[in-house]
Parts: structure tokens; C-alpha cells; sequence
């Protein structure tokens, strides 16, 4: 259940662990191999075991992009980028065939921080000496020769593990320990994670505190599962806010961003509940970052994890053209206007100079609003708020320092000020989500799996990913087959990157 899951969530986690071995109770870990994730929740384990045979995985952090700017002029496609914000790099790859300079350094900063806070964290929780973790890492050719290529007793030696066991080694041992024998085949009594979750009764005791789920990418009107819609969260809002029963709202954000325009109907939905004298609390998970930090910004406190990507204050509008294309294809395309503007978006023709100025113009207010809101939440000048902002990522800790967040601290701790805010010390979690069918979820949580049995089918057992090419393309796809409005967004290309 580890997959998808990030840094700031993790550390949602690690604590519950470390309370519960405080009790005197043994937290346990064992497994045949630990990628990065599942090693850094397991390094907050009482022991960690692991098989003869297997390994221990911790990679770091990096990601790569491809950039299309060369493949895009072979084929006649020309992209316009309108944006204010140094680094603000989400369309850097359709106009260019490498990352800019600002790209890289704020990529490379936000990565060291966040790969130092998880050596610290790891660290910490195995008592290893202090930079140990990237001295091992840095050292492996030379270590895993010395261990004759044993994975599992390099991991042992480095004091990664306790101990090497195998699956029937382990049930001894917890045998051992007073665990209860399975009566019914061999091994120990165990309970699956969802058996044990259903059996825990709901609790509907007190208040209501109002908690509404926004993740994923924001977008115009209705979202789809997995997305922020502008009208569905607004609405989701709304019902809470006019709930009698609810007496506070809590916000959880895990966003890159998206439409400027939902994100700022969605902060205009929080307003209406901060002004109708419901506190607002908003906590940030993986990342909240540009719309995803816009819609934060109605909130009477922020709170983020230390690892959470958030700010990317900065917007930008796309907008490709193909007329070099059509004339490629020797498609030809005439007709009448009205006006200058009545043919200007269509992109099967060359960008209007005075267009893109209108473009440029639209970037640069979506801008000033997006600073001003900013400045205005965290009583700041505007001056002061675009020395950290022009499209700059930032981690939990960094964002704290530059006032952009209120308070490092987990979902739980957000939960608490609203309750504290609401003056109740006896309140229960009300959930405020859309209605989707069994299929819809089914889709959503298995969407990577579909598209890959998908393509299969169609291309073979041995075919070209191309799909993993084409889908960073479909913003220019999206325009291309539209001849409405560019948007302007407020969108980040980052992610939490464990």
C-alpha cells in the first residue's frame, strides 16, 4: 500500500509508530526487499528483518523530463509561452531541449533539502552516526565487493537490518515473542490491514468538524475523480459551510495546481466560510503547490509537513500554433472576420503579435492577484512576497522561514487548532465527498494498470511505451483540438519525490 505514497504522508505515520513501541509494544519489520518509501516507514520499526536473499534500495532523489523543442519543430508545431515567474518551469520542455539554469537550481535545492531530512529522519530513528547514509550509498560498489554481492549482509553490516530471516524464521521468532499460533493452519494469528480498519466503530460523538479531501490537479467546471473541479470542491465547500452541525472546516491539499480561475473560485468558497465565523484550517500533504497553494490562501492557519513542495507562486499561459504543420501537410485553411480577434485563437494559424501581448498582459494580472492574495494572508508586502515567489518551489521548513505557511505540523495537528478554533473539546471527522461509482474508483485507483493492459492489447507484450512520451504533450494537444480561450494557470511541475 505503499506505492503512491510520499514523504509528507510518511510522515503522517512514523510518529504513530514511535508511540506505539513507547508503550512497550514491538513494532516489526520484515520483508524480502525495501525500496525507499518502505524502508524509511521501517526504520521506525522496534527491528527490522530482512530475507537472506534480499535487499535494501535507497536510491536518493532525481527525475528527468523530456523536452519536446526539437521534436515539435520537425513536425511544424511552434508553442508561445506567456509567463511571469523566473522559475517557473512546468512549459520549459516544449520550448526548449533542456531545463534552464533557474530550473536546475531550484530543483536541485528543493532535492537536497528534502534528501537531507530523510537521512536525518533515518538516521535518527537507527541511531547510524550522522551523513552515514551518503557515505554508504557513495561507497557501495566498493562494499557490496567486499560482501561478495550479498545485498542482504551488506544491509546487515551497515546496521540497515537486525537481523537476516527467512519467512519460517520469522514465525518462530514471533512465536517466541507470546504471539498466538493460527489454529487453523501454521504460523500466527494475523489480521489484513482493511479487516482491521472496518472493525474500528465510527465515531460521531461531539462537534462536527468538516473535512474535505482537495487532490489532484485543479481544473474549470466539474472534477473528475482524482481531480479538483472549481465547481465541485466550491460546492463541497458550500454544503459543509451550511451545515449547522459543522462548526469548523479543514482543507487537505495535495495539488500541483491547474486553473488560476477554479483556484481562486475555491478560495473564494473558503472566504465565504472564514467570514461566516467558521474557522478555516487548511493542511498540506505532498504537495500544494501554485493553484494548490492559491486555494490555501482563506485560511485562518496553514500547516505543512517539513517535507511538503509548496509555493510555485507564479502562472504562465500555452499556446501552440501549427500553421507550419498545415503547410507541411499542404492543408490549407480560409475565410472572413468580423475583427482582428474573431480568428486570432485558432491555432492552425500564426500567433498574432497582438494577441500574445493580450496573453502576456492576462499572465502578468493573474500575477499581481496571485502575489496580492499571497500578502495579504501572511500580512506581507507585496514586494516582500515576490522575493520568495516568481514560480520558486520551496519544502515545508523553507516556506515556514519565508512566512509563506503558519506552522510545520501533520493533519492531525490541523484538526486540533480547528477544534480549538471552534471551541469544543469532544468533535468527530465529517467527510464531504463527491458521489462516484464503484467503476469510477475502481478506474481512478488502478488507472497506471488499465492504461498498460491497454496498450498491451493493442501494441503488443513488447511494444514502445509510447504513452509515456505523448501524455506530458496533452496540454498542447488539449489547445490544439480547441478553439477556445488559452487558460491561465497556476500549475507546478514538481512532485514529492520519494
Amino acid at each position: 500500500h505503499l506505492d503512491q505514497i510520499g514523504l509528507a504522508q510518511l510522515n503522517e505515520i512514523e510518529p504513530i509508530l514511535d508511540q506505539f513501541k513507547q508503550q512497550h509494544k514491538p513494532v516489526i519489520a520484515w520483508g524480502t526487499h525495501y525500496e525507499q518509501r518502505q524502508y524509511l516507514l521501517a526504520s521506525h520499526s522496534s527491528q527490522i528483518f530482512l530475507d537472506p536473499m534480499g535487499d535494501v534500495m535507497i536510491t536518493g532523489f532525481g527525475h528527468a523530463r523530456n523536452y519536446y523543442r526539437d521534436a515539435l519543430d520537425k513536425i511544424g508545431i511552434q508553442v508561445h509561452l506567456m509567463k511571469v515567474g523566473t522559475y517557473k518551469s512546468f512549459a520549459e520542455p516544449f520550448i526548449a531541449n533542456g531545463p534552464s539554469q533557474a530550473a536546475t537550481e531550484a530543483d536541485q535545492s528543493l532535492y537536497q533539502a528534502l534528501w537531507h531530512n530523510t537521512t536525518r529522519d533515518i538516521e535518527n530513528a537507527r541511531q547510524l552516526p550522522a551523513g552515514s547514509l551518503q557515505q554508504t550509498i557513495d561507497n557501495i560498489p566498493v562494499l557490496l565487493t567486499e560482501n561478495q554481492g550479498n545485498t542482504a549482509q551488506l544491509a546487515l553490516k551497515e546496521h540497515w537490518v537486525d537481523n537476516l530471516l527467512t519467512h519460517e524464521e520469522l514465525l518462530h521468532y514471533l512465536l517466541n515473542l507470546g504471539i498466538a499460533p493460527n489454529k487453523s493452519k501454521s504460523g500466527v494469528q494475523t489480521v489484513n490491514f482493511f479487516d482491521y480498519l472496518a472493525q474500528l466503530p465510527p465515531d460521531e460523538a461531539g462537534s462536527s468538524i468538516a473535512v474535505i479531501v482537495a487532490a489532484g490537479e485543479i481544473q474549470d467546471g466539474q472534477g473528475k475523480l482524482g481531480t479538483i473541479g472549481g465547481d465541485t470542491t466550491s460546492a463541497l465547500i458550500r454544503e459543509a459551510r451550511l451545515d449547522k452541525e459543522t462548526k469548523a472546516i479543514v482543507l487537505r491539499v495535495d495539488s500541483p495546481g491547474g486553473s488560476a480561475f477554479a483556484s481562486e473560485q475555491i478560495r473564494r468558497e473558503l472566504a465565504l466560510a472564514k467570514k461566516q465565523g467558521l474557522p478555516v484550517l487548511v493542511s498540506m500533504g505532498n504537495v500544494a503547490a501554485s493553484g494548490g497553494y492559491w486555494i490555501s490562501l482563506a485560511a485562518d492557519k496553514v500547516y505543512a509537513d517539513p517535507d511538503t513542495v509548496t509555493g510555485s507562486i507564479g502562472v504562465f499561459s500555452l499556446f501552440p500554433t501549427a500553421d507550419l504543420l498545415m503547410q507541411k501537410l499542404g492543408v490549407h485553411s480560409a475565410g472572413v472576420t468580423t475583427t482582428w480577434l474573431s480568428d486570432a485563437q485558432n491555432p492552425l494559424r500564426p500567433m498574432d503579435p497582438r494577441f500574445e501581448a493580450i496573453l502576456q498582459s492576462s499572465v502578468n494580472h493573474i500575477y499581481s492577484e496571485f502575489v496580492q492574495r499571497t500578502a495579504d494572508a501572511h500580512h506581507k508586502t507585496t514586494a516582500e512576497v515576490d522575493q520568495v515567489a516568481q514560480g520558486r518551489v520551496w519544502d515545508g521548513r523553507q516556506a515556514l522561514a519565508f512566512g509563506l505557511i503558519d506552522e510545520l505540523g501533520s493533519f492531525t495537528d490541523a484538526i486540533n487548532q480547528a477544534a480549538e478554533l471552534a471551541h469544543t473539546k469532544t468533535f468527530h471527522l465529517t467527510y464531504f465527498d463527491t458521489d462516484n461509482n464503484w467503476f469510477d474508483r475502481v478506474l481512478a485507483n488502478n488507472s497506471t494498470l488499465f492504461s498498460q493492459l491497454l496498450m498491451r492489447a493493442f501494441a503488443g507484450q513488447n511494444s514502445i511505451p509510447i504513452n509515456s512520451f505523448i501524455q506530458p504533450l496533452s496540454p498542447l494537444l488539449k489547445t490544439l483540438s480547441t478553439t477556445s480561450s488559452p487558460q491561465i494557470t497556476a500549475h507546478c511541475l514538481c512532485v514529492n519525490p520519494i
